[in-house]
C-alpha cells in the first residue's frame, strides 16, 4: 500500500486537494478533523487539556479561543499542547492505516498540515505532496475567514515552515493558485501514475 503525505501552509488549498482525492476514492486521513474530534465536547483530549491549561475546559467543553490565545503567546504552552495532542493523533492515524491495509487499499493519503513542522519521519511516506499558491492568493483566501486578521495571519505564517522550503522538500508540488480544474488534473495525473494507468 502506498502512503502519501499531503501538506501545505494555511490557505494553500490543502482541503480542496483532500476533497479531490476522496472523490477519486482514495482514503484520506484528516489530521485536523481528528484534532477537532479529540477536542470536541467530551473528547478524549479534554481531561489532559484541563490539567495542562486550567480554566480552558468547563463542563466537558473546551474554550478553543482561550486555548488559542494561550499557545499563540507562549511557545512553551504550544509545546505542552502538542505533547498532548500529537500522540493521540498518531494513534488514530495508526488505526486508519491498519483499516486500509485490511481492506486492501492500494493508495491512502495522510492529510497533515504540520508534517514538516512536527518533523515527521520521511520514511513514513512513499511520497510527500505539497500544495502551494502565490502569497497574495494565500492571503486573500485566509483573510476571508471569520475572525482572521493580517496580524493573526502573520503570526501563523511565522510558526509554519516557509512555502519555498516545503516545495523544496516535496516529492510533488500541487499548484492550487491557477484553477480548481488545474488542481484536479494535477492530482488525477498523480493517481493514475501510481495506479499504472494512462492519463488522458
Amino acid at each position: 500500500m502506498k502512503v502519501w503525505g499531503l501538506t501545505g501552509s494555511i490557505g494553500m488549498g490543502k482541503s480542496t486537494a483532500a476533497r479531490i482525492f476522496r472523490r477519486a476514492r482514495v482514503p484520506v486521513f484528516d489530521a485536523d478533523a481528528t484534532v477537532h474530534g479529540l477536542q470536541a465536547p467530551g473528547g478524549r483530549a479534554l481531561p489532559a487539556l484541563a490539567r495542562a491549561f486550567p480554566g480552558t475546559v468547563q463542563g466537558r467543553v473546551l474554550d478553543r479561543e482561550a486555548l488559542r490565545r494561550i499557545v499563540l503567546a507562549d511557545g512553551a504552552a504550544l509545546k505542552r499542547l502538542e505533547g498532548i495532542i500529537h500522540p493521540m493523533v498518531r494513534q488514530e492515524q495508526a488505526r486508519f492505516l491498519a483499516g486500509a491495509r485490511r481492506r486492501g487499499e492500494r493508495l491512502v493519503v495522510l492529510d497533515i498540515p504540520l508534517l514538516f513542522e512536527t518533523r515527521r519521519d520521511r520514511r513514513e511516506f512513499d511520497a510527500i505532496l505539497v500544495v502551494s499558491a502565490p502569497a497574495a492568493v494565500q492571503a486573500w483566501r485566509v483573510l476571508r475567514r471569520p475572525g482572521m486578521t493580517k496580524e493573526r495571519l502573520a503570526a501563523i505564517r511565522a510558526r509554519q515552515t516557509p512555502d519555498a522550503e516545503k516545495r523544496r522538500r516535496a516529492d510533488h508540488v500541487i499548484r492550487t493558485g491557477l484553477s480548481r480544474r488545474h488542481t484536479q488534473a494535477a492530482i488525477a495525473r498523480l493517481i493514475h501514475a501510481t495506479r499504472g494507468e494512462r492519463w488522458t
